[in-house]
């Protein structure tokens, strides 16, 4: 009902008002819920719930060499917030299996401990940096974040790509699953620390690729981690923007997640088609969207929005040229992009609740 507390001459619709309220006081403690949840992961809160749960706080707390009365406060608030289950006639408190999955098993396509990682990290190095850019309209780039987002980002993505990468996504594309398992060359732009490189590199011994970021501590860590995989011999890393890469004649050139975070998208797809063969495939993975905003007001696309406020936007700015996509783009604008850069073809070749996967062709 619309009552009339009035301010000004608006009126008030209280039960709207005490929606947004409600949804104030969850994102409150959502907030602290990521240095928390960082605290449970570090701690190993978690991992002790899952191995020896239920337990009593006083014996989480001896399980991890912490103090009770932190752990009790934890454990409840943890509890309050659906991440951790507590039986009150046992006082106890345990994991269920869907808990489990998010908060303990870092191969579950569901673990979600990178993001709230991350996000403590943009939080702790550039939130002062991207108020004053709103202002300026600067950039802020990659490289200028605290380093523990560059693994957190890892966390966070990995087992998903490990999932789905090569079981489900490459089968979509136009004859690629076949070149690859007869020997193609790759070129994976935007690489990081190389998890999409080495899944790929591991499941097709007979093709060759090159991971590329411009980020040299990813790479050097790209590096370390293809030698700890043994792909290291047919695969190599190379420090360069995804403007200026070497090599000719690729049959595969792949993007994970990070497209819409470059400066110059056309100009990026146009050296892309030169690096092509001319039969070549470009697999382009980004977040899933719609093409029109009101379509995107959910809770996947307010964390979208969310990471392309703080991390992708303000990346494509510092990288320069038009347009900044951000990480909501949608397909119909990448087909755009994509067209102008020199691609007569485009279509979506598969979706997650996440993620489109997409295929350009020359």
């Amino acid at each position: 009902m619309t009552t009339d507390t009035r301010t000004g001459q608006d009126q008030i619709d209280e039960e709207k008002l005490d929606d947004l309220i409600g949804t104030a006081v969850n994102d409150l403690g959502g907030a602290f819920q990521a240095a928390l949840a960082e605290i449970g992961d570090w701690l190993g809160l978690y991992a002790a719930l899952a191995d020896s749960g239920p337990l009593r706080s006083a014996e989480l707390a001896e399980h991890t060499d912490t103090h009770e009365r932190y752990v009790r406060e934890w454990l409840r608030s943890q509890a309050a917030g659906g991440y951790v289950t507590y039986d009150p006639e046992t006082d106890r408190y345990s994991l269920s299996p869907e808990q489990r999955l998010v908060l303990a098993d870092e191969g579950s396509p569901a673990f979600m401990l990178g993001g709230f990682q991350g996000t403590n990290a943009i939080i702790a190095e550039v939130q002062d940096d991207i108020e004053a850019a709103f202002q300026t309209g600067d950039g802020v780039g990659w490289h200028e974040h605290h380093p523990e987002l560059f693994p957190a980002t890892e966390r966070f993505y990995k087992p998903g790509y490990a999932a789905s990468l090569v079981n489900e996504w490459i089968p979509t594309l136009d004859g690629v699953e076949t070149k690859l398992k007869n020997g193609a060359r790759v070129a994976d732009v935007g690489c990081g620390y190389g998890a999409t490189t080495i899944i790929m590199a591991e499941a097709y011994p007979e093709s060759t690729f090159v991971g590329i970021d411009y980020h040299d501590h990813s790479i050097d860590m790209a590096r370390e981690r293809a030698e700890e995989a043994g792909v290291a011999e047919r695969v190599s890393f190379e420090a360069a923007t995804a403007k200026s890469y070497n090599g000719t004649e690729y049959d595969l050139v792949t993007m994970f997640d990070c497209f819409h975070d470059m400066g110059d998208p056309i100009g990026v797809a146009a050296h892309v088609r030169e690096t092509l063969a001319d039969d070549g495939t470009w697999m382009l993975v980004e977040p899933f969207a719609n093409d029109q905003v009101e379509d995107n007001l959910n809770p996947v696309g307010r964390v979208f929005y969310a990471f392309s406020t703080m991390i992708c936007t303000p990346n494509s700015l510092d990288q320069g040229g038009e347009p900044a996509l951000g990480a909501q783009a949608g397909e119909a604008r990448l087909h755009e992009v994509a067209t102008e850069g020199g691609f007569t073809r485009f279509q979506r070749v598969t979706e997650t609740p996440v993620n489109l996967v997409l295929e350009a062709k020359p």
